[in-house]
């Protein structure tokens, strides 16, 4: 009896995937941006103005100048989410974006590949600290809100990105983003701060 409705079984097309975020992946992303708020202001905390601006050569960014593409990144970031939600829902979204998960949460926070950042998200290198963390903190938490609140079938909407390889990114795929590229960018730090020649004070 199997074997006869085999052929009709396997023709018909597979249930498409639920387009909200699940528990699991609401959980996984308010931890990670926990973590990363947290990790992210360890990081710059009891900075000087000297070590702020110190750079390990002349073409490499400063912490500050780290911190400060941290903070226009995640602006940018948490937009191309809101722009994709207010896009037409995209029926071909399972198909566009499914695999691209794994590779977000695989190469972005690990620091694997290197990549020369957008001309609107490169540092100006003149805020200050204080200015870094008075905006970070205030777009957190509302990116942080979001992601413990949001109801919307967010996957379905597709936004584009500006490498191919992860072009385009669905919503959920640009929430994480956030905090997965924040972390990519603490172990930058760390490696500044790490190089001979940093300053001690």
């Amino acid at each position: 009896m199997i074997r006869r409705f085999l052929p009709i079984l396997l023709c018909l097309p597979l249930a498409a995937a639920d387009p909200h975020m699940t528990d699991a992946e609401r959980t996984k992303v308010i931890n990670w941006l926990d973590e990363s708020r947290k990790e992210f202001l360890a990081a710059i905390d009891g900075v000087t103005e000297t070590q702020w601006k110190w750079k390990p050569a002349p073409e490499k960014w400063s912490v500050g100048e780290v911190a400060e593409h941290v903070v226009l990144a995640e602006a940018d970031q948490f937009a191309n989410v809101k722009k994709a939600l207010a896009a037409p829902a995209e029926p071909s979204w399972e198909k566009m974006t499914g695999s691209k998960t794994a590779m977000i949460e695989y190469a972005m926070a690990p620091r694997l590949g290197r990549v020369q950042a957008p001309e609107k998200l490169v540092p100006s290198g003149k805020l200050t600290l204080a200015e870094v963390k008075q905006r970070f903190l205030r777009q957190r938490e509302e990116i942080e809100k979001f992601a413990r609140e949001n109801k919307d079938a967010i996957k379905e909407h597709v936004w584009e990105h500006p490498f191919p390889i992860f072009d385009p990114l669905n919503g959920y795929q640009w929430l994480i983003y956030v905090p997965l590229h924040t972390m990519r960018h603490d172990k930058q730090i760390a490696e500044v701060k790490a190089t001979a020649g940093y300053p001690a004070r």
